[in-house]
């Protein structure tokens, strides 16, 4: 099982293989720059070089980028959309040189143009990042917890998204948990369920990262609020009963959890491998 954190590259990008390897991780997830702005910096080729010599040598795989904050792809602003796809293609590329072979991505808000407009963006958006860097790297589009606006909470939206985009094989799916419970998926009672309705939707296949997060809000509620593992609404059942189903055994798990005063990083890794643990191995095979 793959299981790793959202690493920080603080002091230098290549820093996060070690702190990934120092937390036990065997797969993680980074920014690739700060994420809280739009201006970056080129990736310098002597830390792009260190970083995939410390990732070959570490056993660690695989590595996933999640694009910054301020991208909305789905947005009807032209100043913001142009920006966002800007940003976009710039992460492939940035993947790429890398060699890492995921981007998570969001899908943002169509901010009241309504849920078609957004999605037109949306896959505009992707679209022609992917044709015009005709990058290596996988892009995943992650679930969202159904706050106002939002695009990609239902499976039969993603999967809507996915066909109108058509570059099936360059398209992938984040699923984060507590997302999927904000928006409506019973996560606590029947994890199994929720994975059967995504294959029914999407295909199972297609599943390439998971978010393993915990929620404070309940089933439906639309919230996005992480919580640690066992400690929120999908609580140790229900994570137990996810991390027992073989279809996802070989999906690689990224923790997005607090640290506070309750827990650190590790306890909740090490909570994880408790629950996938104490679970035999069922459900149907991939």
């Amino acid at each position: 099982m793959r299981v790793g954190f959202h690493i920080s590259i603080a002091g230098s990008l290549d820093r996060a293989v070690d702190r990934a390897r120092e937390l036990g991780c065997n797969t993680f997830q980074i920014f690739t720059r700060n994420p809280r702005g739009w201006a970056f910096s080129p990736l310098d080729p002597v830390v792009s070089s260190s970083f995939q010599k410390k990732l070959s040598g570490s056993g660690i795989a695989p590595v996933l980028d999640h694009m910054p904050y301020l991208p909305n792809l789905s947005s009807a602003n032209a100043e913001v959309y142009d920006k966002s796809v800007y940003t976009l293609k710039a992460e492939l590329r940035r993947c790429d040189a890398l060699g890492i072979p995921f981007l998570v991505t969001h899908l943002g808000s169509h901010l009241g143009a309504g849920p078609e407009e957004g999605q037109r963006h949306l896959v505009n958006a992707i679209s022609s990042a992917l044709e015009e860097t005709n990058a290596r790297c996988v892009v995943l589009l992650e679930n969202t917890a159904g706050t106002k606006n939002s695009i990609g909470t239902t499976f039969a939206e993603l999967a809507r998204i996915m066909d109108l985009i058509g570059l099936r094989d360059r398209i992938g799916f984040c699923l984060d948990t507590c997302h999927a419970m904000g928006g409506g998926y019973d996560l606590r009672e029947n994890a199994p369920g929720v994975l059967d309705q995504f294959d029914e939707a999407i295909g199972i296949g297609r599943l390439k990262a998971i978010h393993l997060n915990d929620s404070k809000g309940g089933r439906g509620s639309h919230l996005d609020r992480h919580e640690h593992i066992g400690l929120g609404t999908i609580g140790e059942g229900g994570f137990r009963a996810l991390l027992s189903d073989r279809r996802i055994y070989d999906v690689p798990m990224i923790l997005e959890t607090p640290v506070d005063a309750r827990r650190d990083d590790r306890g909740n890794l090490l909570k994880v491998l408790e629950l996938a643990g104490s679970g035999s191995r069922h459900g149907r095979e991939g």
